[in-house]
C-alpha cells in the first residue's frame, strides 16, 4: 500500500485484497505502541480495519485500535490471522448501546472477540461536557442514561467475556472516572486511560493518569500543549515530545499498575480546542470545582505559555494536511521508540 492509496480520502482503505498479498513472513513490529484510527480523525479517516493494520505495520507500529468493519463473511477471523502473523495486537472500538436496543452493540462484542480484541473501546457520553451541558439537570440525566447502557454493555461483555474499556473523554473527572470503576468492580470493565482529555476538565494530568491507571485496559497515549485566550485557554495535541507532559512519568506510571496494558497512540492533528473555562457556562455541570480547580489550571498555562506555538492546520492544502498528520503519526511513534523505551 502506497501513501498515496492510504491518504486519497476517495479510495481510503477500501478493501481487505492488499492484506492477502502481503508477505507471509512479515518484519516484526519496530515499536511496541499502537495507533489509534482517531489519530487519523481530523484528515484521512481511515475506513477498513484490515488495511488500516497493514498500514500500521508499514509504519513500525505494534497495533491498531480501531472501529471494525463489517465486509465479507469470515471478516474478523481475517483480521484476527493477519495481526497474529504480524506479532501485531488489535482493539476495537465501538459505541455504547441504545436505548432498549443492544442488538448492534453485541455484534460489536461478538465480532470483537472474533478477531482477537484484547478489549473494546467506547465512551459514555458525546462531545464535551463543558459544550454539550448548560444545566446541571441534564448532565445529571445523561449520566444515568449513558450508566444504564453502561449496564446493559457490561453484561455481555461479562458473557462473551471481552474487556470493555471506557475512555475518559472530557465527560467524566478523573475522580468520577475511579469511582465509577470501584462501583462496578468488574474484571471486564476498565478504562481506556486518554492522557491528555482530562486537562479540558482541569484535572491535573498526572494525577489523573495515577488516578486512572489501575483500571488501564487500553490507552490514548498523547502529548499535551496550551495557550492563554480570553475566555480561557486552548487545548492541543501534539507529537509526542513536543508537549508539556512528563510522557515518561506517564508511561512508567501505567506500567506499573498494569503492565500488559498496550500503549496506543493517538495524535489528532487539528486546530486547538477552546477549554472556557473562564465563563460561567463551562461550570455549569461542577460548580464544586470552581474554586479549587481554576486557579491551578490558570497557573499552569501561564507557566507553560510560549513552549511551543499550538498547530492551526484548518488553513492548510489538502495535501499539507493529509502529510503533516501523518507526520505526526511517525514523529510520536519514532519518540516513543527511542525515549519511551516502546
Amino acid at each position: 500500500m502506497n501513501r498515496r492509496t492510504f491518504l486519497n480520502r476517495g479510495a481510503l482503505l477500501g478493501t481487505a485484497a492488499m492484506a492477502a498479498a502481503a508477505p507471509a513472513r512479515a518484519a516484526p513490529p519496530h515499536s511496541k505502541m499502537g495507533i489509534a484510527a482517531t489519530s487519523y480523525l481530523s484528515f484521512a479517516k481511515p475506513i477498513d480495519t484490515l488495511e488500516f493494520l497493514e498500514h500500521a505495520n508499514v509504519l513500525g507500529a505494534g497495533g491498531i485500535q480501531m472501529h471494525l468493519a463489517y465486509h465479507e463473511a469470515g471478516y474478523a477471523h481475517k483480521l484476527r490471522a493477519r495481526a497474529e502473523q504480524l506479532g501485531m495486537y488489535f482493539e476495537a472500538m465501538a459505541s455504547l448501546p441504545e436505548k432498549d436496543d443492544s442488538a448492534a452493540f453485541e455484534q460489536t462484542a461478538v465480532a470483537a472477540k472474533e478477531a482477537g480484541a484484547r478489549a473494546i473501546r467506547v465512551n459514555c457520553l458525546p462531545g464535551r461536557r463543558y459544550e454539550n451541558f448548560t444545566h446541571l439537570a441534564d448532565w445529571q440525566r445523561a449520566v444515568a442514561r449513558s450508566r444504564a447502557a453502561l449496564d446493559v454493555a457490561l453484561r455481555i461483555v461479562e458473557r462473551l467475556q471481552v474487556p470493555l474499556a471506557i475512555e475518559n473523554h472530557k465527560d467524566f473527572t478523573a475522580g468520577e472516572m475511579a469511582a465509577l470503576m470501584k462501583e462496578k468492580s468488574s474484571r471486564w470493565l476498565g478504562v481506556c486511560l486518554d492522557t491528555g482529555n482530562n486537562i479540558a476538565l482541569l484535572d491535573d494530568p498526572i494525577e489523573a493518569v495515577e488516578a486512572l491507571a489501575p483500571y488501564a485496559l487500553a490507552t490514548h497515549v498523547k502529548d499535551m500543549g496550551v495557550e492563554a485566550y480570553p475566555d480561557g485557554f486552548l487545548l492541543s495535541e501534539m507529537p509526542l515530545g513536543e508537549g508539556m507532559l512528563d510522557m515518561r512519568r506517564i508511561v512508567d506510571t501505567i506500567h506499573k499498575a498494569r503492565p500488559e496494558t498496550r500503549f496506543t497512540l493517538e495524535m489528532i492533528t487539528r486546530d486547538p480546542l477552546k477549554v472556557p473555562c473562564l465563563t460561567d457556562k463551562y461550570w455549569a455541570t461542577f460548580p464544586e470545582r470552581r474554586e479549587r480547580y481554576l486557579a491551578r489550571a490558570l497557573r499552569m498555562v501561564r507557566e507553560q505559555q510560549g513552549r511551543q506555538p499550538l498547530p492551526v492546520v484548518s488553513g492548510l492544502p489538502r495535501e499539507a494536511q493529509l502529510r503533516l498528520e501523518e507526520d505526526n503519526v511517525k514523529q510520536s511513534l519514532s519518540y516513543a521508540r527511542g525515549r519511551l523505551g516502546l
